[in-house]
Parts: C-alpha cells; sequence; structure tokens
C-alpha cells in the first residue's frame, strides 16, 4: 500500500478559494496553483483527522492481501508528517492534531506483521534555502537543503523502528550527494532498501515510471507504483470514478502484470483530510484482497513467467513444480496451449474452484489445457494451477542454430535484461545490464568462439557465462584487424537537423521523410570528416540528426559520436547506442559500429539538453576503421542440447550501470 496523505495537501482535495485545480496532480496544488508559501502554510491550522485511525489502515492493507505500507513522510510541499527537530513545519508542531503520524503507522504496522517503508521527496518548497518550485521537479539540491534531508532523513531511520525501504522522489541530487545519502541510509539501517530515484543510480531497486507494468525482463529488483487515478495521487475531492467493477479489473490486471514479469506491485490510496478512507478506493481493495485469498499462491513467492511470452488470455506465474495461469480473458476455442515445455503434469485444478474439471494433452512439445463449455466466465480472473509430479523443463523461445555456418552473437539478436539508470527523474534511461543468447548444436563437436570488440569497448571486462560456468574476460591483447571497406564506396548524403522539441532520453523519434518536413528540417553544412553542432535550447529539451548514406555493398563502418547529456542512436529504425551523460554535464564520446546494408540506409540521433543551455553533437568518419579480436577457449557442444550464453560488465559501478558496449561480438564456428 502507498499512502499519499499530507496536513496539508489533503485538506485542501484540489480546491483552492473555491475553484477546482484541474491542472497537475492534486498533492502539488501549491505549485499548480501558484499559492503563496505562506497563505499554503496557514492552511496547516485547520488539519485535526479526527477519522484518522492508523490501526484502520493497516487493517485494511492487510485485508487487501498487501504485506507492507509505504507513507509519504514528506511530499514536495516540505510538510512533515513526524515530530521532527529540524522545523516546525510538521504535523505536531504546526496543527491542532498534534500526534507523530508515521509512528503510529509504523508501530500499527508492527502490529499487524507488516513492512513500514517511507517515501521522501528530495525536493522541498517549504525550506528557504532549497531550490524554488520548477515545472520538471528535477531541481538542483543546495548543499544547506542536503544536510537538512540528511538530517531528516536520520530521524526517520532512528526513531520509528525497522524501515523497510526509502522510496525518493524528485530532485536532482549530485553523485556525492547520492552516495552520502546512500551511505546514511544503509549505516543506519543496512536491511533498508532504497528506491532508483535518489538518483546517480544509487539505489537497490529500480522504480518504474508511474502506473507502468513493463513487457520487458528487468535483470534487478523492481517495483511499480500505481495510483487509483491517472489524474491524482493526493486525495481530489471532485475525482470522477469509473464503476467500481472496472477499476477492480484495471488495477488487478496491474498487478497480475507486474506480478508475471517479477516486480512488487505499489498501489496508492489518497485518505481525505479528515484521516477516512475515499469508499471508493477502500471498496476495491477489499474486492481485490477477496480475490487473493482464494489465488493467493499464484501470486506470492512466485516467479515470473518461465515461457517469456504475452498470452492473450492472461498471465503466468511460477515455481519449480508448479505454473499458474491467470486467466484475465477467454481463451480462443477454451483452450490454452503453452509451447517448448516438457514434464508429467500431477494434478490439475482451479483455485477456488474444485468442482471444475479439466483436461490436458500433451501434442509434441505443447502442453494443451482443455476448458469445459460450462466454464463460468461471469466472474472473470480464474487461476489455473498446474501442479507437476518432478520439475518441469521448457525450451527457450529464441533458439539461435550453429551448425558449419558461423553464428555472431550480438547486441541485436541477443535477449535482454534490463533496469533504469540515470541521474534524476528526467534524465533515466532503458539501461542494458545483461545479454544472453540460447544456442542450438547441429552436432556434438568442439566450437571456436572469437570476441570481436571495438575501440569503444578496449580495456573493459565482462563476466561471461557459458551455461553455468562462470568466466571474466579482459577486452584487451586482441588482435588488431583492419575493417573491410571501401570508403569510395559509400555516399554520405547532406545531414538535416530538427528543430528542438521535448523529449526523454528513451524516447526516439520515428523515421521521418526529410522533403515533405523541410518546415521541421534544415540542411546543415558538413565537411568530409565530421560535422560538428551547438544547438541552444532549454532544458529537457533534445534535435535529431538525420542523415541518408547510400553503400554500393553491405559493410561494417566505425564512427566517433561526442554528445552531450544524453543520446540515442539508430540505423535503418535498430537501435545502436542509449545512454546519458553520468557526468552530469560536458561531453561524452562513443565508438559505434555502423552495419550497413547494399543501397539507402538511414542514421537519426538524437541528442538531450538536460543540464545546460544547448545540446551537442559531433559525428565523425575519419577516424582509424579497426576492431579486435581474441579468441576464448574451445566449447563443447552436444547436439540437440540447448547452451545459454551471457554476458555482463565486471564490477559495474552500480547495477543500473549500461554496459554500453554496442560493437562487442561473439563469433562461433
Amino acid at each position: 500500500m502507498f499512502i499519499h496523505w499530507g496536513g496539508i495537501y489533503s485538506v485542501l482535495g484540489g480546491v483552492w478559494e473555491g475553484k477546482h485545480i484541474d491542472k497537475g496532480l492534486s498533492e502539488q496544488i501549491q505549485s499548480h496553483a501558484g499559492i503563496y508559501s505562506d497563505s499554503y502554510a496557514a492552511v496547516a491550522r485547520h488539519f485535526n483527522p479526527e477519522k484518522w485511525n492508523a490501526d484502520s489502515i493497516a487493517a485494511l492493507a492487510v485485508r487487501a492481501g498487501m504485506k507492507a505500507i509505504v507513507f509519504t513522510s514528506k511530499h514536495h510541499d516540505g510538510f512533515c508528517m513526524w515530530d521532527t527537530k529540524t522545523t516546525n513545519f510538521n504535523v505536531v508542531k504546526a496543527t491542532p492534531f498534534k500526534r507523530d503520524v508515521v509512528k503510529e503507522l509504523a508501530d500499527a504496522c508492527k502490529r499487524r506483521g507488516l513492512k513500514f517503508g517511507l517515501y521522501f521527496s528530495n525536493i522541498d518548497w517549504h525550506f528557504p534555502e532549497a531550490s524554488p518550485i520548477s515545472s520538471h521537479n528535477s531541481d538542483s539540491i543546495p548543499p544547506l537543503h542536503h544536510a537538512y534531508n540528511m538530517a531528516q532523513i536520520k530521524e526517520l531511520l532512528t526513531n520509528y523502528g525497522e524501515i523497510t525501504e526509502l522510496w525518493f522522489d524528485m530532485g536532482s541530487n549530485t553523485l556525492q550527494q547520492s552516495k552520502e545519502m546512500r551511505e546514511l541510509v544503509h549505516r543506519l539501517q543496512p536491511h533498508c532498501m532504497i528506491g532508483s530515484r535518489l538518483g546517480n543510480d544509487m539505489g537497490d531497486f529500480t522504480v518504474m515510471s508511474d502506473n507502468q507494468q513493463p513487457d520487458y525482463e528487468i535483470g534487478v529488483p523492481w517495483q511499480s507504483p500505481a495510483s487509483f487515478f491517472d489524474e491524482t495521487w493526493g486525495y481530489r475531492s471532485w475525482q470522477q470514478h469509473v464503476p467500481k467493477e472496472e477499476k477492480f479489473r484495471e488495477k488487478l490486471t496491474s498487478l497480475i502484470k507486474v506480478a508475471a514479469r517479477g516486480g512488487k506491485y505499489l498501489l496508492n490510496i489518497g485518505p481525505k483530510g479528515d484521516g477516512s478512507v475515499v469508499s471508493y478506493e477502500r471498496d476495491i481493495l477489499i474486492q481485490i484482497g477477496d480475490w487473493l485469498a482464494i489465488n493467493h499462491e499464484a501470486i506470492y513467492g512466485t516467479a515470473p513467467d518461465p515461457f517469456r511470452e504475452d498470452f492473450p488470455w492472461g498471465a503466468v506465474t511460477a515455481t519449480d513444480k508448479e505454473i499458474y495461469l491467470i486467466l484475465t480473458a477467454k481463451p480462443e476455442g477454451n483452450r490454452i496451449t503453452l509451447p517448448r515445455i516438457t514434464g508429467k503434469v500431477a494434478e490439475i485444478d482451479v483455485l477456488g474452484s474444485p468442482n471444475i474439471r479439466l483436461k490436458t494433452a500433451v501434442i509434441g512439445n505443447e502442453l494443451q489445457v482443455h476448458l469445459p463449455a460450462t466454464f463460468n466466465w461471469s466472474d472473470g480472473f480464474k487461476v489455473i494451477a498446474l501442479r507437476f509430479k518432478e520439475a518441469y523443463t521448457i525450451t527457450p523461445s529464441r533458439l539461435i542454430q550453429i551448425a558449419n555456418q558461423q553464428v555472431v552473437l550480438n547486441h541485436s539478436n541477443a535477449f535482454h535484461y534490463f533496469s533504469n539508470s540515470g541521474i534524476d527523474y528526467n534524465s533515466r534511461f532503458k539501461s542494458t545490464v545483461k545479454e544472453s543468447w540460447n544456442l542450438l548444436a547441429a552436432a556434438s563437436q568442439k566450437y571456436r568462439p572469437v570476441l570481436w570488440y571495438s575501440d569503444q569497448e578496449k580495456g573493459k571486462k565482462i563476466d561471461m557465462q557459458i551455461n553455468d560456468v562462470p568466466l571474466t574476460v579482459s577486452l584487451d591483447q586482441g588482435q588488431e584487424m583492419a575493417l573491410n571497406n571501401e570508403q569510395a564506396n559509400i555516399k554520405w548524403e547532406s545531414p538535416y537537423i530538427s528543430e528542438p522539441f521535448w523529449s526523454g532520453i528513451d524516447e526516439f523519434t520515428q523515421e521521418v521523410n526529410l522533403e515533405a518536413n523541410e518546415r521541421n528540417y534544415r540542411k546543415v553544412t558538413t565537411s568530409n570528416e565530421f560535422i560538428a553542432l551547438r544547438v541552444p535550447m532549454e532544458r529537457r529539451q533534445a534535435f535529431v540528426y538525420a542523415q541518408t548514406i547510400i553503400s554500393q555493398e553491405a559493410a561494417k563502418v566505425l564512427i566517433k559520436v561526442t554528445s552531450g547529456d544524453g543520446i540515442s542512436l539508430a540505423l535503418n529504425g535498430n537501435t545502436l547506442l542509449l545512454h546519458n551523460n553520468p557526468e552530469r554535464g560536458g561531453t561524452k564520446t562513443d565508438y559505434v559500429l555502423l552495419p550497413l546494408h547494399k543501397g539507402e540506409n538511414r542514421l537519426l540521433v538524437k541528442t538531450n539538453n538536460l543540464f545546460g543551455d544547448a545540446a551537442v553533437l559531433k559525428v565523425e568518419r575519419d577516424i582509424p576503421q579497426r576492431v579486435y579480436c581474441k579468441k576464448l577457449a574451445d566449447m563443447s557442444l552436444k547436439k540437440g542440447q540447448v547452451t545459454t550464453i551471457s554476458w555482463k560488465l565486471h564490477a559495474p559501478t552500480t547495477i543500473h550501470e549500461t554496459m554500453n558496449m554496442p560493437n562487442l561480438a561473439l563469433a562461433i564456428k
């Protein structure tokens, strides 16, 4: 359970001077309504929530099947919901309520067996020495403000028992500030997990974007924060509600999707200013709890979907000997087909419906589950439990065949494991932390693996795994090889750049027709060797560099790219490079190997401005066209058996650091 409850914004309920403030989130009403600080602070004198009961909140969380509560100790407005000595702007000293809400919730969670975590805003609109309110909330943290935050975190981790997670939000800490905060938290409470919005990749788990259920594999611990309404997290007195059944299905579907991907689901409520829970939210939580009471074994303590597929009828969770099919839609023909699985089903049942009889059939390497025609879909979200006699086996879906021809494993044909990396909220991007491949050999024999890399990867180390055997490889002392490309056969047409536009690092523009968009793009002059650009723009804006490359034959060409705060580079629609600049400003250089195909190729480079007044880009072609190769020990593969190969950075700075090795490849023959 996430709880957004504050001594001022919850009293206002999205209303200021009799007007509904529909701009932005209601917990940020001070900013969106342009309220003077003294006028806003005066509202605290009306905070006396006679209906607040921490034990009732904890009981509701338990009833809803939740295992923890995360509470907003301080939101952006700076109002503290605990008895802090750092400021009088708190619930005990500034309100007639005069009770420590954090303490009451911490004690209630302990009585109910719930874990207790705290939300803490890095920015503070009340602290005089803090940066002023901005439109993006990624404000810098001046030294006095940082010291203030440190003092408050020390109080929260010293006076309120075990805190299992700290959920930081917004602001733009320096790397040193994030490190100091992380060290403080782990020194005071070593087992407290830190959310990634602390910044600078200092989190112990990654927090997804609000209400995001990712459709990709995440290689680190992660959490998905969800609100009942897109418009607000704090209480909004005039919030419009869809029918409860519709909202129940929406939130339960989100919970199921997050569980099937291996994440934690954090569902928010926004109590009223009087301390009561909105009945609409309470009723839906209870309905979810009723479903979990029947189907809990499919959610708690399970592993993500082992098939790594999207099924139109629902989602899958699993244990070593159970597979749970969670139905969110009616399967076509009342039949569910599970691919690439071997194992003997000892028992099959529908959780909570012991009288329903199901049949299974094995057809090749598929397992079919047949539902009776009388299967009741009226209440939906049924869970089918497949219980196997012994551990089952699922063959990976993406197999790379190895025969007599050389096979090359690289970024483009890998299975990717992701995290989120970023200096602050607005500089985040989907970082790649691991890549893997599944091989199927045509014959039992030894195969020769050779690593290929460029100056981009040279000097780094990678941790490889071949099946379960670990191997650390230094990308050095490789044999230098010249790329076989004829520059005379490659024509670089005049590039174009777009006008600046608002964009995050992850967001990429679709390929454009330059002739049809001359109003938005302009041609730029370039020498034969390089182009250097500096485009003035506002923070959080970007521009796109677009260039057509015509090659008379397939070729690989190495370019050198220098960018500023963030870059994404794609060739023919395939993203080859994606990262921000962890140094916070300045420039960063990359070497990118472009796999040109015969004919016309389209290069797109987007570069972001996040901390300065301009975005910069330099593209150089007149560089050494060289790569390196390093032979590894022969691999013995067996015919018909799947061999898994993976790699990741050796000793990365943090678990969220992107590999940034776009040219690394393993050739096997």
